[in-house]
């Protein structure tokens, strides 16, 4: 061999090394083949590589796009989603959202499907209360007291919190023997008056464990220990309750009259000789109670006036608390009732404030009192007043007016 055919040899093979060390896949090349083969068989196997991962990138790079454009919809919610959460301002749930009111001239049906052809179940009172379960169409699923059937959506106003603050009542139950009411809001705070266990007061304010009440003495504050405080609101009326409490007014109507009759009959039977009652330590009579009529109740009342105010007391003449003396006042003709102002709330039957009468008992929160007409009350009011007259007679906020003749 030549110099020259040495040179083009050697070229040959270093160019054929070069190849095979960049070559994944050169394993069929035989090493032992002549220089022109080997350089054909490693170009031949570069240009597959090539092809080869030519080919890999597309696929991949089409699979990656469909995997991207799968999940970019996907990417797009979450990131939304997140800075949603990011942006918005926690929306805390009120205890007045499902509260619905009825504003409607007088009352509104409940009925048992959400359409006129519905069956009546009961009925909603103006300002009466109901929580709101679902809607269909422009009915309201509702529940309230012992009915739950659908309403009208435009008869009610929902989760207005300051028309449920305005017709609802927040009271506090005692469940102490007796209960503290204090100036302000500290034990050693001045004491404003006592009030019995099982009383219902009205709340005014709450703030850091004290609640504030309305009782005779002024608004003072309790220790909410002793209280268990709760939203009243009026609720609907079930058609079987209604026929219920309209069955039993009629019946204590006619029981009243029947009672009336009866003390009418022996008051003209007695003599006069024998009309003084037992006086007080003061040397004062009292005329026994004469007729049967809320008229005579009142007349009995007044003259107790001027005698003094006691805790717990039933005694007209030594001392009374205000649902003692309304208890025995009423005692007196035969009628009994609770040791109790919120008790008295629930006794005869109900009357509306523009139709009071002489005779009828007049609840406060923690206090009760008996009209006598004028626009007045006669009470057991405090111990610094006594039993007196009061004027007017909504010099509080009365709760309730209950007849019994």
């Amino acid at each position: 061999m030549n110099r020259n055919s040495i040179r083009r040899a050697t070229t040959c093979c270093l160019t054929a090394a070069v190849v095979l060390a960049n070559s994944s896949i050169v394993s069929h090349a035989s090493v032992s083949a002549g220089a022109g083969d080997l350089i054909s068989a490693a170009q031949e196997t570069q240009v597959e590589n090539e092809q080869e991962t030519k080919r890999d990138n597309t696929v991949t790079a089409g699979v990656t796009d469909i995997f991207a454009n799968s999940l970019a919809p996907r990417q797009e919610a979450i990131n939304t989603s997140v800075e949603n959460v990011q942006n918005e301002t926690p929306v805390v749930k009120t205890e007045y959202d499902d509260i619905a009111i009825a504003q409607v001239d007088n009352y509104v049906n409940v009925r048992s499907t959400p359409g006129e052809e519905g069956e009546v179940l009961g009925k909603l009172y103006n300002n009466s209360a109901c929580t709101v379960l679902g809607t269909e169409g422009d009915w309201y699923k509702i529940h309230s007291g012992n009915v739950e059937g659908y309403i009208k959506a435009e008869f009610l106003v929902l989760g207005n919190a300051e028309l449920a603050k305005s017709v609802g009542h927040r009271v506090a139950d005692v469940t102490t023997d007796t209960l503290n009411v204090r100036a302000d809001s500290s034990t050693e705070a001045e004491l404003l008056g006592q009030v019995p266990q099982g009383e219902e007061l009205s709340v005014v304010e709450e703030k850091d464990g004290w609640v504030k009440v309305a009782i005779e003495e002024g608004d003072g504050w309790v220790s909410s220990d002793y209280v268990e405080c709760s939203t009243h609101y009026v609720v609907a009326e079930s058609k079987e309750e209604e026929e219920a409490r309209l069955k039993k007014e009629e019946e204590e109507r006619k029981a009243a009259e029947a009672a009336a009759a009866r003390k009418a009959s022996q008051s003209s039977g007695s003599s006069s000789s024998s009309s003084s009652s037992s006086s007080s330590g003061g040397g004062r009579s009292y005329n026994p109670p004469s007729g049967g009529s809320g008229q005579a109740v009142a007349d009995y009342a007044c003259q107790f006036v001027g005698n003094p105010y006691v805790y717990g007391g039933t005694s007209l003449t030594n001392g009374a608390d205000c649902s003692g003396f309304v208890m025995s006042v009423y005692a007196a003709f035969g009628v009994g009732l609770p040791h109790s102002s919120s008790a008295m709330q629930g006794v005869g039957y109900g009357v509306s404030t523009d139709a009071m009468q002489p005779g009828d008992i007049i609840c406060y929160s923690g206090h009760v009192g008996i009209y006598i007409g004028g626009n007045t009350i006669v009470h057991a009011s405090t111990e610094a007043t006594g039993i007196k007259y009061t004027s007017p007679a909504n010099y509080r906020t009365i709760l309730a007016v209950r007849r019994i003749f």
